[in-house]
């Protein structure tokens, strides 16, 4: 025969045994549960978000809205470093460094002002101090769960000695029911101990239902609301299972875990089954969640190789030799995309991640450090070049009024070709010290040339060279090679032959006369009969275009170098535009001398098979 309770043992156990609509057991894990952020923060302002921490900071609530502040500050971090960048100042948190911009001839860098330094500093000024609070509020927390660890491990105690006594249920029942309350009202403990504590407790619990001579009405009753509640938590896990979210879903399946272990057992019969179904809907989520882990460790691998390749890169050009403005100009807007690509890939693993952005930033800041070094030689360089340059005009002032004509011509020419093997001088003294040097030399030939005597009939010459010039466009080639190389002998004997011509015009008729012999005359010279000996065989077509290409590029380095030397004096518009005439026809003869020697490749290869 069933042992009977009293009617007022029977209404407690009824009361601690009804199934809550909402288990409120509270753990480590959500004690700070964070406030869910609807807010979009990336649509919002430096100020706005400088404003929104300032709010959130001033909140009651502050402690448990962990989640957001991270969401303010990642937004305010992004966003700060998209300013900074595109306003060209230092980059912030992991972008390496805005690409600097410097003119080819620069002498000073100007470093641009800051605008968001204020903004910047009252942000980190409030974030500090949260992390402070912050700071303090986790210890308080966590003296907290000790306190909390000793209270429930007392509770155990008092459970095992009701357990001892063996007393009967009416008199042993209300006792659980109270120790069974004071468990529950304990706040969350630590959780290295979380998982210990509450075994301990459910064992305990277990055999006080097993131990205790409950009649088997009151039983029944205690294992059925037991198994409601458990039911309803096998329903919650199942919608968890069809959660997209895997992270959250992960999170709230732990939060029934830990509500799980406060209830009783229920009837034997059920034991295994109640718990087969939680399990596998817990199984089912933590499949999604070790997949989703999985994708994102793939995916950060993914992120850390194409970052090592951008890291080889900039490494690569940091570490090549660059002798020009042109090539660092051209080099550092190669290491801005390559930023900007860095920009646009995901974040590698956490151990990963920061050894990674350091070597970035280490290959970003030598390039940096060799450019400044480079423009800081270069700036010494060209005011050497600067010096050079105006002792040169002050030695062709001196000479400009000579009467020794010989030898002030060769000190001139001289002079001249010292001036073209100096190298380039700051910009805005360029055109004046160019124009100073050519007004000295302008002088000095204008009066050699009207000093000139009859046997030096410079225009005299000059014209005689325009005419072999005709002469040679004229002559109409032989099938004879040797006879072609005869008359080209003979053209040469003849230019020889004539004396000097006027100064200003010597450059352009002995290049109006390499351009006549090379056009009319392309591929000769290579097939000279030797002295002694007869002539080598003739090379391939492919050969004579090659030799041609190369003599063509050689003849528009001429006239680009001789444009420098015409286009500040007086009168020379004419000719100078002659010159860039003639270099535009020789670019396109090039293009066209490229496609035959690309044909007469193919045509040797055909031949070779």
């Amino acid at each position: 025969m069933s042992e009977q309770l009293n009617p007022e043992v029977l209404e407690q156990v009824l009361e601690a045994t009804d199934v809550p609509q909402a288990p409120s057991a509270e753990t480590p894990a959500q004690q700070e549960e964070q406030t869910e952020n609807t807010v979009n923060y990336a649509e919002m302002s430096l100020a706005e978000l400088a404003a929104a921490f300032e709010e959130l900071a001033k909140s009651e609530d502050r402690m448990r809205r962990t989640k957001e502040a991270d969401a303010i500050k990642s937004a305010f971090y992004k966003k700060l470093s998209k300013a900074k960048a595109d306003a060209g100042l230092a980059p912030v948190e992991e972008t390496p460094y805005e690409a600097e911009e410097e003119e080819a001839v620069q002498e000073e860098v100007a470093q641009p002002q800051n605008p968001f330094e204020q903004v910047e500093m009252s942000f980190k000024a409030f974030y500090n101090a949260y992390k402070k609070e912050r700071a303090e509020y986790n210890k308080q927390l966590e003296m907290e769960r000790e306190s909390n660890l000793k209270l429930k491990e007392e509770v155990i105690a008092d459970l095992k000695a009701l357990l001892e006594k063996g007393e009967d249920v009416n008199a042993t029942f209300p006792e659980f029911r109270k120790i069974q309350d004071r468990w529950r009202a304990i706040g969350p403990v630590p959780a290295t101990a979380f998982r210990n504590i509450n075994d301990t407790y459910q064992l305990y619990v277990e055999q006080f239902y097993d131990m205790v001579s409950i009649n088997r009405e009151l039983r029944d009753l205690d294992f059925k609301k037991n198994l409601e509640a458990k039911q309803k938590f096998c329903e919650i896990a199942e919608k968890l299972a069809e959660n997209d979210n895997v992270v959250d879903a992960f999170k709230e399946l732990q939060k029934l875990h830990e509500q799980w272990k406060e209830f009783g057992p229920v009837a034997k019969q059920y034991r295994e089954e109640i718990w087969d179904r939680f399990k596998a809907a817990t199984a089912t989520v933590n499949k999604k969640y070790q997949a989703f882990f999985e994708g994102m460790k793939e995916k950060q691998s993914e992120n850390l190789a194409a970052k090592t390749a951008l890291c080889e890169r900039v490494e690569a050009i940091a570490a090549k030799g660059i002798a020009s403005s042109n090539e660092w100009n051209a080099c550092s807007k190669e290491i801005e995309e390559i930023q900007k690509e860095w920009r646009g890939i995901g974040f590698a693993s956490k151990k990963d991640n920061q050894k990674i952005y350091d070597r970035f930033r280490a290959a970003c800041d030598a390039f940096y450090a060799r450019k400044r070094e480079f423009y800081t030689d270069y700036k010494d360089n060209i005011n050497s070049n600067l010096e050079k340059k105006i002792s040169i005009c002050e030695a062709a002032e001196a000479l400009k009024s000579s009467t020794e004509w010989k030898k002030a011509s060769d000190q001139f020419i001289a002079l001249q070709k010292q001036w073209k093997e100096i190298g380039a001088v700051p910009r805005k003294k360029s055109a004046a010290l160019w124009k100073r040097f050519r007004a000295a030399c302008d002088e000095f030939f204008a009066e050699h040339d009207k000093q000139a005597k009859p046997e030096n009939d410079f225009y005299g010459n000059l014209r005689a060279k325009q005419r072999l010039v005709e002469e040679i466009k004229a002559f109409e080639l032989s099938s004879d090679e040797s006879e072609n190389v005869k008359a080209m002998n003979e053209f040469a004997a003849k230019w020889q032959a004539i004396g000097f011509v006027p100064f200003k015009e010597k450059d352009a008729i002995n290049q109006a006369y390499k351009e006549a012999v090379a056009s009319k005359f392309a591929g000769l010279n290579a097939r000279r009969p030797r002295r002694g000996g007869a002539a080598p065989a003739p090379r391939s077509l492919k050969d004579q275009l090659v030799q041609k290409y190369n003599k063509l590029e050689q003849d528009i380095i001429t006239y680009e170098n001789n444009i420098g030397f015409f286009a500040k004096s007086k009168n020379s518009d004419a000719l100078v535009g002659q010159i860039k005439e003639r270099i535009a026809q020789a670019k396109e003869e090039l293009a066209s001398l490229k496609e035959q020697i690309r044909a007469a490749q193919q045509e040797e290869n055909k031949e070779q098979e």
